[in-house]
C-alpha cells in the first residue's frame, strides 16, 4: 500500500527518476521543463520547510540548457543526464555558496566541487541548490543551523531529522527527486525515515570524500536520498564511480531481526509495525537474532570518543579564536569533544577494529540485518526529550541509537520508507555485510515495499 501524501508535496512526490529519463529520452520531457518545475516547487513550498539555504535559477537553468543542447546533438551522459538533484550544504558547489551551516563560513564560495558533485556534473545532472545541513553536520536534529531549522513536510511543526535535513525534507516533499547526503552517526538515514524517504549509506570509503567537509574523519560516509532504491542506486553509482555488479545467487537469505530493545528504548507501536513490515518484506527468512544487545553500549562509547576527537581536531582554532561563531548547541558539543585523551582515541581505534572483525563473524551467518531506522517519529522542532514507554529519553540519543553502529563498522546500511506511524513517516533499516553494497540495494529493489 502506498503512503498518504503529506502536507508540502511538489512535482517530483514520489516520481521515478529512471521515469523521468525515459520521458527525456522520448521527448516528451525537457530537461529545462524538469529544473523548472524544481524551481517552482522550491519557491513554492521552501518558505514553509526551508530545505534549501541556496538556489540560483539562472545557474540550474543554464544547466539545464546545456543538457537539453547535449541530448538534441544524441549525446546521452547517462540515466541522470538532465535530472535535478540537491547538493547538502557541506559538500563544496564552485557555484553555490557553501556555509556548512555555520555563520563561520557565511557567504564563503568555493574554488572548485567536490569530487561527488564532479561526478554528478559529468553524468549530465542538474545541480539545483544546496540544502540545509545541521551545523558541520554536527546533530541529529537538523534544528541547529545558520539558516535555522529544516521543517518536516509532513509537519512542519516537526524535526526532519539531520544532519541531511534539507535534502531529506527536498525529497520527501517533491522538490526534486534524488539529493546527496552525508552520514556520520546516522545523518542521511536518520533525516530519510523520518520524513519517509529512501536513504542509502554506501560501506565507508566507497564514495569519496574529498571536498566534503569533514566531521569525523573514520566515520564520514556519502550517499544518496532518494524516492525510490532504484534511483538510489543510479545515484550512488554516479558519485561511487562504478557499475553496481549484479549478483546471480539463487541461495536463500539469511535476515537477521535485532532483538527489540538491542540499541535502546524503541516505541512499540513503532517496533511492532515495523517488525510487521520486515515480516511482509523477508518471509521466514527473517529470524530474531539477540546477539547485538552485549555490543550495544561497546559500540556507543567507541563511536562518541572517535567523533569527538576527530571533530575537535578540525574545529580546535576556530573554537579557540572565535567560539561566539557557533551555534550554542554544537558549541557545547564541541566544549565537550576537547576532553578526549590520546590514549582514549587510540584505545577506540583498536575497539573499533576489534567490533568490525566481530560483526564480519556476524555476517557469516546472516546476510542482511534489519532493525527501525529510528525508534520514534519525528518531535517537535527544538525539542530535546521524548517519552518513549515509561522513560523520558534524550532525543538526540534517540534518533542515533539504532544507526550510529554501522558508522563505526562502516557496513552499507539502508533506510526505506514503512509507512506511517500516528501520521508520521517511519523507516525499515536494512544493514548489509562490509562491501555488500551491490547485493544490498539489488535484494532491496526486489523486496521494498511501502508498506502501512
Amino acid at each position: 500500500m502506498s503512503l498518504a501524501k503529506p502536507d508540502h508535496v511538489g512535482y517530483f512526490f514520489g516520481q521515478s527518476v529512471i521515469a523521468l529519463a525515459e520521458g527525456l529520452r522520448a521527448g516528451s520531457l525537457t530537461c529545462v521543463e524538469l529544473t523548472q518545475a524544481a524551481l517552482d516547487s522550491i519557491e513554492r513550498l521552501n518558505p514553509s520547510l526551508n530545505a534549501f539555504v541556496q538556489v540560483d535559477a539562472a545557474v540550474a537553468l543554464a544547466q539545464a540548457r546545456k543538457a537539453d543542447a547535449l541530448l538534441a546533438q544524441g549525446l546521452n551522459l547517462g540515466p541522470l543526464h538532465g535530472i535535478p538533484v540537491a547538493i547538502k550544504d557541506n559538500i563544496d558547489t564552485f557555484d553555490y555558496v557553501t556555509t556548512y551551516g555555520s555563520a563561520h563560513f557565511a557567504g564563503y564560495r568555493p574554488s572548485e566541487d567536490a569530487l561527488c558533485v564532479q561526478r554528478l556534473r559529468e553524468a549530465g545532472a542538474v545541480i539545483v541548490g544546496k540544502t540545509l545541513t545541521h551545523e558541520f553536520a554536527y546533530g541529529p536534529t537538523g534544528d541547529r543551523s545558520l539558516q535555522g531549522a529544516a521543517r518536516n513536510p509532513w509537519d512542519a511543526r516537526c524535526i526532519t531529522g539531520g544532519s541531511s535535513a534539507g535534502s531529506a525534507a527536498a525529497v520527501a516533499s517533491g522538490m526534486v527527486p534524488l539529493a546527496l547526503g552525508t552520514d556520520t552517526g546516522g545523518s542521511i538515514r536518520i533525516p530519510a525515515a523520518l520524513c519517509g524517504a529512501v536513504g542509502f549509506k554506501p560501506s565507508f570509503a566507497s564514495v569519496p570524500v574529498q571536498g566534503v567537509f569533514p566531521l569525523s574523519s573514520s566515520l564520514d560516509h556519502v550517499g544518496p536520498i532518494a524516492n525510490h532504491v532504484e534511483d538510489a542506486r543510479l545515484l550512488y553509482e554516479v558519485v561511487a564511480g562504478r557499475t553496481c555488479a549484479t549478483d546471480t545467487g539463487s541461495r536463500p537469505l539469511r535476515v537477521g531481526w535485532i532483538t527489540s530493545g538491542s540499541f535502546g528504548p524503541v516505541d512499540a507501536e513503532l517496533d511492532q509495525h515495523l517488525y510487521r513490515a520486515a515480516q511482509r518484506m523477508f518471509g521466514e527468512a527473517l529470524q530474531e537474532t539477540a546477539e547485538l544487545a552485549p555490543l550495544a553500549a561497546a559500540m556507543k562509547d567507541t563511536l562518541l570518543v572517535l567523533q569527538r576527537a576527530e571533530a575537535y581536531e578540525v574545529h580546535a582554532e576556530r573554537m579557540q579564536q572565535a567560539p561566539h561563531k557557533f551555534e550554542q548547541e554544537v558549541r557545547e558539543r564541541l566544549e565537550l569533544s576537547r576532553e578526549v585523551r590520546g590514549w582514549q582515541y587510540i584505545r577506540a581505534q583498536a575497539e573499533q577494529a576489534r567490533l568490525k572483525a566481530v560483526m564480519a563473524g556476524l555476517f557469516e551467518r546472516f546476510d542482511l540485518l534489519v532493525s527501525p531506522s529510528v525508534p520514534i517519529t519525528a518531535t517537535a522542532v527544538d525539542a530535546r526529550e521524548v517519552r518513549v514507554g515509561a522513560q523520558d529519553i534524550d532525543v538526540r540519543a534517540a534518533v542515533l541509537s539504532y544507526t550510529s553502529a554501522w558508522n563505526l563498522t562502516g557496513l552499507p546500511a539502508i533506510s526505506l520508507p514503512a509507512g506511517q506511524v500516528r501520521g508520521m513517516p517511519v523507516g525499515l533499516q536494512v544493514i548489509g555485510a562490509a562491501g555488500a553494497d551491490d547485493r544490498l540495494l539489488q535484494v532491496m529493489m526486489q523486496r521494498s515495499v511501502r508498506s502501512s
